[in-house]
């Protein structure tokens, strides 16, 4: 979806990726990142596929990129430039894709990453064992649910493993505002939901094994009562499509 403003929207849950920064035998921390195609993608909706171009030069054994799009007003292209730490002489097509990567966080696609807190995943939660020579793991970690304040900053965060259970979850703060717009709210409004969704809703939750905290926060809801149809209707698509409860 194009932006008529040029403005760069945020990342989505299914574009943020997570990376293992450190391992022990306490547990990992994980890192936020998205890949190039992501990039790809952004530029292409905001800009269209032909106002944006990228280009690469070395300069003292490192790969720059610049990425340049066209400013329709002043009939110009404007460019912004970055860099990757490690020689452009050892990994040529990573540092390429890095510098890009790096470049486009200049346009401000994924900025909102660096924001991000301090992921730990204790030890019990992320299958650690030690090979003889280090820590590692076979789990796989993914973003579930993200949300983000008026600054484009990250302000929830929920992170489950491969089994989709939930392993890291950071709340966002409530309004101050939001209980007394909710209490001042009509009945017929409180429900939007009917008995039947909610029981049906309920089920999918029992069988996945799935909380409802983690579909809330999909949709920056504090409580049940303010999910609205359309909101049941995808998450009972999801669900559906998601494994039983491995029983203990």
């Amino acid at each position: 979806m194009k932006s008529e403003k040029n403005e760069i929207r945020l990342l989505e849950v299914n574009e943020i990726e997570c990376r293992i920064g450190t391992i022990n035998e306490n547990g990992l921390s994980l890192l936020l990142y998205k890949d190039a195609r992501v990039d790809q993608k952004i530029l292409d909706e905001c800009y269209s596929p032909c106002g944006w171009k990228r280009s690469h030069q070395e300069i003292g054994g490192n790969l720059y990129c610049t990425v340049e799009v066209w400013d329709k007003e002043k009939q110009q292209w404007i460019a912004k430039q970055d860099v990757d730490t490690e020689s452009y002489t050892e990994k040529e097509k990573g540092q390429a894709s890095d510098s890009f990567k790096r470049a486009c966080v200049n346009w401000g696609i994924g900025r909102e990453l660096y924001s991000a807190p301090f992921i730990w995943i204790p030890a019990e939660k992320a299958a650690i064992r030690y090979d003889g020579k280090r820590y590692t793991t076979s789990e796989h970690f993914r973003v579930s649910a993200i949300g983000y304040d008026s600054g484009r900053e990250i302000n929830a965060l929920e992170i489950c493993n491969s089994k989709g259970f939930t392993v890291f979850r950071m709340q966002a703060k409530k309004e101050a505002s939001a209980p007394k717009k909710m209490k001042n709210m009509p009945e017929e409004v409180k429900a939007q939901l009917s008995e039947k969704m909610r029981a049906d809703l309920q089920k999918e939750l029992n069988r996945t094994g799935i909380p409802v905290e983690q579909v809330l926060a999909r949709y920056h809801l504090d409580d049940i009562s303010q999910m609205k149809p359309e909101h049941y209707r995808d998450a009972m698509s999801g669900l559906k499509k998601s494994k039983p409860i491995v029983a203990a």
